[in-house]
């Protein structure tokens, strides 16, 4: 038995998405001295952080049997916050969004014994964190006066589910299953 792991598990948007939503993220770490969210790629999380002990192959390997649905299609439509610390992109609650974390919730529990109490008692809320944790309050309002009215619409086909490992610095890409619904 190894030592536990920190993991999470997303939706990552395409490359052209990510370098533009990582620009917004050194904007904010600039501007407004929030450096926190540069600590991942940008993701939308499904399944939010959970300790691991066991082999990683297991997890990986119960991930690609449950990677048997669907591609989800995904809008990523302005900017929302959680005040007084978080700034984010809003991601449109699709049926197909919400219906694909409930799954991923209901698996990683059955399969795993993962379970996220938070999560369990409120509403999935989908988000794209720009800004968090060490954005100050001050710097919040600041921040939100920029942001809140800034347009940003993109649309792409979340077609991989993706699992994220903690290195003890930031958040790294461990692996990606494909979403492939079988015939």
């Amino acid at each position: 038995m190894s030592h536990a792991q920190r993991f999470f598990i997303a939706l990552l948007p395409p490359q052209a998405i990510r370098d533009y939503v990582d620009d917004i993220k050194h904007h904010f770490a600039v501007h407004y001295g929030s450096y926190q969210a540069q600590k991942s790629p940008p993701h939308i999380t499904l399944q939010p952080p959970f300790e691991w002990a066991s082999d990683q192959p297991h997890l990986e390997q119960g991930l690609r049997e449950f990677a048997q649905v669907a591609p989800v299609p995904v809008t990523l439509e302005g900017f929302s916050a959680f005040p007084p610390r978080v700034i984010y992109i809003d991601v449109v609650k699709t049926p197909e969004l919400l219906t694909l974390q409930k799954q991923l919730m209901d698996y990683s529990e059955a399969r795993f014994g993962i379970v996220d109490r938070a999560s369990k008692n409120r509403p999935f809320a989908p988000h794209m964190t720009v800004a968090f944790r060490d954005l100050t309050e001050q710097n919040f309002s600041a921040a939100w006066q920029e942001f809140r009215d800034r347009s940003l619409h993109f649309e792409f086909m979340a077609n991989e589910l993706t699992l994220l490992v903690h290195n003890g610095q930031r958040w790294t890409i461990a692996a990606e299953f494909p979403l492939i619904k079988p015939f």
